[in-house]
């Protein structure tokens, strides 16, 4: 009984304990929102484009190996501008670059291939 009115005690005073600070949570406060800015020379990956979903911003692509590891598959990613989908079609290749931002997969950087 000692224990649970200390944590009580400790949860309503506010008072901070090893593992539960309360700056080890606002010390991620940003983790999912933007990632640091791609490189503008970061290696464009090959992909093809298997579905455009413009109404949620959104390209379904095949592609090979990315460099933050992940292994190649079909998957879907966000755009950071919404005017390149109209730029895309269904079958078509690109060259891409992706990122993290905001918690999803968004492609930052991409060009049509012929």
């Amino acid at each position: 009984m000692k224990t649970i009115a200390a944590i009580a005690f400790v949860v309503a005073a506010g008072i901070s304990m090893p593992g539960i600070a309360a700056s080890d949570h606002n010390s991620h406060a940003g983790h999912d929102t933007m990632s640091a800015k791609p490189s503008a020379d970061a290696p464009l990956i090959d992909g093809l484009v298997k579905k455009i979903d413009k109404s949620a911003g959104k390209v379904t692509v095949s592609h090979g190996p990315l460099p933050n590891g992940m292994p190649a598959m079909t998957m879907v990613f966000k755009v950071k501008d919404m005017a390149w989908l109209d730029q895309m079609k269904d079958g078509g290749k690109i060259r891409f670059a992706a990122d993290q931002i905001y918690g999803a997969m968004t492609i930052v950087r991409f060009v049509l291939e012929q």
